[in-house]
């Protein structure tokens, strides 16, 4: 696996998920069993998670998809504005998914599209999607260390707006706040319901209307 650029900043002590650059998927496992116990990994449920959660729309009045490079603007700009305020380190965590029918992932199960944008990923763990006999399917993840900086993530970003990526989760170093953006909005689920809230309150235009906050 080639080195990010997160290698200049150093290594980080043994055990934690990320190490001089690479992601130690062993220590990444037992951290997410310790941040959140009990919790699915599938991008999609992450906001079961109801007390952390809150979900904002990526355009106004909750347009689903971008027409006008204006719009793919707002939906860049909201993204990285909420990025900017939850990084607190060097680096971040992407994660993206692929997808096959059998519990070991097979080459390649991530799309062209999604290599293309995420090619340093490195295989992390497998979820079981739907186990009904025959109709097996498993959803595989694939994480990588970036260094991060304002709109390093565009490309990603901008298919998840299209939809032609999702199954996306962006995440502290640490796990302490996962990031999923998908087409029409973000979830994200932070490390307590102040924080939760705090974030919320600060872009409530950015809210659903939907009474759940869907």
């Amino acid at each position: 696996m080639r080195m990010s650029e997160g290698d200049a900043r150093g290594p980080q002590a043994p055990g934690t998920p990320t190490f001089g650059g690479v992601v130690d998927t062993a220590a990444l496992s037992r951290r997410w069993d310790e941040r959140w116990p009990g919790r699915s990994k599938l991008p999609y449920e992450l906001r079961a998670a109801q007390d952390r959660w809150v979900r904002f729309h990526t355009l106004p009045d909750s347009k689903r998809y971008p027409d006008i490079e204006d719009e793919y603007a707002i939906i860049l700009t909201r993204h990285n504005t909420l990025l900017a305020e939850l990084v607190t380190g060097p680096g971040v965590l992407v994660v993206t998914a692929g997808y096959s029918d059998a519990r070991e992932p097979t080459q390649p199960c991530r799309s062209p599209e999604t290599v293309t944008v995420h090619p340093d990923a490195m295989y992390w763990t497998s979820i079981c999607m739907d186990d009904e006999p025959g109709f097996e399917s498993w959803m595989h993840l694939y994480v990588s260390h970036l260094l991060w900086a304002d709109g390093c993530l565009d490309r990603l970003l901008r298919h998840v707006a299209d939809d032609v990526i999702a199954n996306v989760v962006i995440a502290d170093v640490d796990l302490g706040w996962l990031y999923h953006p998908y087409d029409g909005g973000m979830d994200v689920i932070l490390s307590s319901p102040d924080v939760r809230g705090a974030l919320r309150d600060r872009h409530r235009d950015w809210l659903s209307k939907h009474p759940a906050g869907l």
